[in-house]
């Protein structure tokens, strides 16, 4: 923990579970202290006359307690620690007198030369709490603590467990592309694997910053021999879990969308193997966005369906209705469709869409090599072609694609 260099703080972590501690004024600094002061388990009566929606919302839910009128002498009797945020400087004073008075820790947010106490930037990341003190500089602070709490999470930062560390297998959704747009979970867990199996839509680059002795599999290419390719994988799982490992199943997208997942998960589960499931970034709202198409907005559509069209619609196994999408009038996502694009739009239009509904094929969305492809229903088979417009991409319908920052910079 850095310090003032003025005064010299001793650091110490405080154990507030049941402990009544009382927090004077209900404005914009109480509302950003009190989140924390409730995750510590304590026991918080608020004393103000008004409070922020916010801090008013915490005591309708019972989190703390609040008293409505202004600081008396005597309201921090029995308190371990007390934080004036009241704007009133009269009252935060006398209030600062009553906490020396009973020897209760105090933090003031209007003159913290006159506290016993400072509140250092904090952060946390599984089960590590980072505080710094930078002296008069709250933004050095929180610009210190951010890096430290980063690199912790992301791996950069060496922190090895000296005790032992009990493997996991985890399946972990990689996001649309970008390899920002993974989880800080998942990013947290991938820093701490010894195997990564790894899909070709998974965020390819975060496999670069894997350190030297990971052993990452690229499951296109695991030896399927007399097995399925989806059953290899899972025996995959299974053998190095087994094998003491800490797993990591890096996936595209979210693990449970259109990502056999589940799959995975039951075959682990009928191993006696648990994992945890780290939900994705789905590329069927994400790659939209960051093409600039909402999935939803108001006034032009209130509801969006997300299908596989990996099968094409006449095709026997396939177990999507397409007339009943066909009319309905809100966005329609496609995933794994650009080489059945063709007959979608035909059997769409068929069962009564509109061969002018306007559509877009986002290419590689969220990455370097992102593009967008405008067409209608009706031309879209031939911009496909006269593009040549290839997979991962991401297929959007409806009045959604005409919308977007560019409909008002034109």
């Amino acid at each position: 923990m850095a310090e003032y260099a003025e005064h010299p703080a001793y650091p110490v972590g405080l154990r507030l579970t049941g402990r009544r501690v009382v927090v004077i004024g209900g404005g914009q600094v109480a509302q950003r202290r009190l989140p924390a002061l409730i995750a510590a388990g304590a026991d918080i009566t608020l004393v103000s006359p008004s409070a922020t929606p916010s801090v008013e919302a915490m005591a309708e839910a019972g989190e703390i307690t609040w008293v409505r009128r202004r600081y008396e002498d005597g309201d921090l009797a029995d308190a371990w620690y007390a934080l004036i945020a009241a704007t009133d400087p009269e009252a935060g004073a006398r209030a600062s007198a009553e906490a020396e008075r009973r020897r209760v820790w105090c933090v003031r947010s209007d003159d913290a030369e006159a506290a016993t106490a400072w509140t250092p930037a904090t952060g946390r990341s599984e089960g590590v709490t980072v505080a710094v003190l930078t002296g008069h500089d709250p933004r050095r602070s929180a610009a210190v603590r951010d890096a430290i709490v980063e690199g912790l999470r992301d791996g950069s930062l060496a922190a090895p467990h000296h005790r032992a560390r009990t493997p996991f297998v985890a399946l972990v959704g990689g996001g649309p592309g970008d390899p920002d747009l993974i989880t800080v979970r998942g990013r947290r867990l991938l820093a701490e694997a010894d195997v990564v199996i790894a899909d070709r839509l998974g965020p390819r680059d975060l496999l670069d910053e894997l350190p030297p002795h990971v052993e990452v599999i690229d499951a296109a290419k695991i030896p399927y021999g007399r097995f399925m390719a989806q059953e290899a994988i899972n025996n995959a799982l299974i053998e190095h879990a087994k094998a003491g490992k800490s797993v990591v199943r890096l996936k595209g997208g979210d693990p449970f969308v259109f990502g056999r997942g589940m799959e995975e998960a039951q075959a682990l589960a009928e191993a006696g193997i648990a994992c945890t499931v780290v939900p994705g970034i789905s590329s069927s709202i994400s790659v939209p966005g960051a093409a600039g198409i909402p999935v939803t907005h108001r006034g032009v559509a209130h509801e969006f369906t997300v299908v596989s069209g990996h099968v094409a619609p006449d095709d026997p196994r396939s177990l999507v209705d397409w007339a009943s999408l066909a009319k309905l009038t809100g966005t329609l996502v496609i995933l794994m469709g650009v080489d059945k694009i063709g007959a979608i739009a035909e059997a769409l239009v068929a069962h009564g869409k509109a061969p002018d509904t306007p559509l877009a094929l986002i290419q590689e969305g969220t990455t370097a090599s992102q593009r967008r492809v405008d067409a209608t229903l009706a031309t879209v088979a031939e911009r496909v072609r006269a593009e040549d417009v290839r997979p991962p991409a991401v297929i959007v319908i409806g009045p959604v694609v005409g919308e977007g920052p560019h409909k008002h910079t034109r």
